[in-house]
């Protein structure tokens, strides 16, 4: 399998900071072949012959943004036992979240911020999006654990927000106890 041409934009580049812009249907080509592009850049990203061979940081979403493209457009490959998840998620709102408040106990990544990065980013444990496929057809989707902090992490994205940003600077663990480590 050959890598995507797939470039992957720094936490100094300004555009990382636009607030991504709502997508007309239907999809070009060159549109649709990104969103499978993406999707197999992450997926080679979670083998460890691809990460070896390509010396890539193992991901398992990616938002628009993060390669440039100002669209409202999302991708996450989800790894599973026999093989991969992929979401497509088109002009995403959020319907509704829990109130239950969960954190990843390694700390979240990003393949956009090149660095270590201490803290817990306080994200709802379930999710429901409403969102768009890449035919233009509506769907409604329940996410929960760490799908929901992947569908967040990239919602975050769109709107010009990067998981550090969710780190409180002066105490990077505040009110861990209130939350539940996954």
């Amino acid at each position: 399998m050959k890598l995507p041409n797939i470039k992957i934009l720094d936490e100094s580049n300004k555009i990382l900071r636009q607030v991504s812009k709502e997508v007309t249907f239907p999809l070009d080509k060159e549109t649709k072949k990104l969103i499978n592009d993406s999707l197999d850049y992450l997926e080679m990203s979670q083998m460890d012959e691809y990460i070896e061979k390509y010396d890539l940081r193992a991901g398992m979403g990616l938002s628009f943004v993060q390669i440039g493209i100002l669209k409202r457009i999302f991708v996450i490959s989800e790894e599973l036992e026999e093989g991969f998840n992929r979401y497509i998620l088109i002009n995403p709102k959020v319907i509704s979240r829990s109130e239950e408040l969960i954190y990843v106990g390694e700390g979240e990544g990003c393949l956009s911020v090149n660095r270590p990065v201490d803290g817990i980013v306080p994200r709802h444990a379930r999710l429901t999006v409403e969102a768009y496929d890449i035919d233009g057809n509506k769907f409604t989707i329940r996410v929960r654990e760490d799908i929901a902090i992947a569908f967040q992490h990239e919602l975050d994205h769109l709107d010009g927000i990067l998981f550090v940003d969710r780190i409180d600077k002066n105490n990077p663990y505040k009110n861990k106890e209130f939350m539940r480590e996954i």
